[in-house]
């Protein structure tokens, strides 16, 4: 039994692991429109056009009452959908499948009761093609602070 549960622990240590794979996060010091701002500078230096802003926040907040949700998730939340049209078509020549990775998006967002925390996130795109976008989202992050 001991075994068994040794095994059980490994397992699930290693899923929790693996789960944590597929996204980048950082919890950052710092305020929600700052941190939003520094984000869509980085992105727009180097040329590339914001799709779309998703204000999942206002969402959840809207819709909550409608499903009988009482919990508040996020304080604010959006998150920043851009696209490279040059890696975007290099990524999809190696694999046309990668279009799962379409568009590129970075999440800021604030919880409850975290004051003057703000954390970002982003998909980490696996196999070839994350040689070809995994250097972008860290450029990015990094000229944003990250």
């Amino acid at each position: 039994m001991r075994h068994f549960t040794f095994l059980l622990c490994f397992a699930l240590a290693a899923t929790l692991a693996q789960a944590e794979e597929w996204m980048v996060k950082k919890k950052l010091a710092g305020n929600f429109a700052d941190t939003r701002d520094a984000v869509v500078m980085a992105i727009e230096n180097r040329g590339l056009v914001i799709n779309y802003t998703s204000h999942i926040a206002d969402m959840l907040n809207r819709t909550g009452a409608d499903i009988g949700a009482t919990r508040q998730i996020f304080e604010q939340a959006e998150i920043i959908e851009f696209c490279s049209a040059g890696l975007s078509r290099k990524m999809m020549e190696m694999d046309p499948h990668n279009i799962v990775f379409c568009p590129f998006a970075i999440s800021i967002y604030t919880l409850p009761g975290e004051k003057n925390t703000t954390w970002v996130s982003y998909r980490q795109p696996k196999g070839p093609a994350a040689k070809l976008v995994a250097p972008l989202l860290e450029e990015i992050a990094a000229e944003a602070g990250l």
